[in-house]
């Protein structure tokens, strides 16, 4: 794909914000890409899918597809390497964001922290990772049971500590870290205290995310009843204003927008009732599975069963070019274009912000 991109860098931020989406065929390849370093996990989430069914045979992707989907867009601005797995247990990962950071892009993953040890911390502290955003979803031991599944919150915690004890003894500003909550009815008024919890491990930077579910056959918490957006209650709103004056007084950056994972994403509902029409992802990045399987963006196999509603092509069989300006892409850049969108986009687009 190199010969369509310009000499000139693209800045991802203004590329998200500005980005025209009104032609089924890009200005430009992806931006950014999600690259789904394995589908493996060793958690048990009540709010992800992959707990209940197998949505991929299991695969931690292989270095061969790594380099080949990279090196089809050496001007690549940013590199997200999770998906539905975990991705420290990739025993190639730091070698993963090495490549890309001699490239010149913009690394980052989500992990659930369970295996930072200090041997895994140097590796990726060594291979520059840029940003490193840990999960830690509740802010005690009972409530991190109940939405993972597996009673490692004090591990975690222990972990992290480290990790930017680390960092802070031995000056290394990068990656930088970042806590991150669900946003859940049944955890909100915790709240504060994670933000607490996440400044006593050395965090500067807490987020409480969106919970994105299935519009049909919920699964465990990932429930219409445990979303926040359209649905805060007064007293659900005191809880995050809590967490900002407290967020405020141990000198912790906080957000509690629902923000998107990248930049300029972080939509919120217009006033024509559609809000998928602010989506820029399908024109903007490129998520690949593990096994190779093209899809339009990391959200999607949280708001719609199965991977074949929203293929869009096959890593391990076609070019990256192929696969974006080709006609499942095309085809659904035009249904979002329009007043009936993807399933998987209208299901996002409705939770699309608290």
């Amino acid at each position: 794909m190199e010969e369509a991109t310009s000499n000139r860098a693209i800045d991802p931020q203004r590329y998200f914000e500005g980005v025209q989406a009104r032609s089924e065929i890009p200005e430009h390849e992806p931006v950014c890409l999600y690259l789904e370093t394995t589908n493996r996990c060793n958690l048990l989430c009540t709010t992800c899918p992959r707990t209940y069914a197998e949505l991929e045979p299991p695969a931690d992707m292989s270095w061969e597809l790594f380099t080949s989907i990279v090196d089809q867009i050496p001007k690549l601005q940013r590199a997200v390497l999770h998906g539905v797995g975990e991705p420290m247990l990739v025993k190639e990962l730091p070698r993963m964001v090495r490549y890309l950071k001699d490239r010149g892009t913009y690394v980052l993953f989500n992990t659930n922290g369970t295996v930072l040890n200090e041997r895994n911390g140097r590796a990726l502290i060594n291979a520059e990772l840029d940003e490193l955003r840990v999960s830690f979803d509740a802010s005690n031991p009972k409530s991190y049971l109940a939405i993972r599944g597996k009673n490692y919150f004090n591990r975690i915690l222990k972990n992290v500590k480290a990790f930017r004890d680390l960092q802070e003894r031995e000056g290394h500003a990068k990656p930088r870290v970042s806590a991150w909550l669900t946003g859940m009815r049944e955890t909100i008024e915790e709240l504060p205290d994670f933000v607490r919890v996440a400044a006593e491990t050395g965090v500067k930077e807490v987020y409480l995310q969106r919970l994105v579910f299935f519009e049909k056959d919920a699964i465990g918490k990932a429930r219409p009843d445990q979303a926040l957006y359209e649905q805060l209650s007064r007293d659900e709103t005191v809880h995050i204003d809590r967490a900002k004056a407290v967020a405020k007084s141990l000198g912790v950056k906080f957000s509690a927008s629902g923000a998107a994972s990248e930049p300029g994403l972080s939509l919120k509902r217009n006033d024509n009732g559609s809000p998928w029409s602010l989506c820029r992802r399908p024109w903007t990045l490129m998520y690949v599975t593990a096994n190779g399987r093209a899809l339009p963006c990391c959200i999607a196999p949280f708001s719609q069963r199965g991977y074949d509603n929203y293929t869009l092509g096959d890593a391990t069989q076609q070019m990256l070019r192929e696969i974006w300006n080709g006609p499942a892409y095309q085809d659904f850049r035009q249904a979002l274009l329009s007043n009936k969108p993807p399933a998987a986009c209208a299901n996002c687009g409705l939770r699309w912000s608290l």
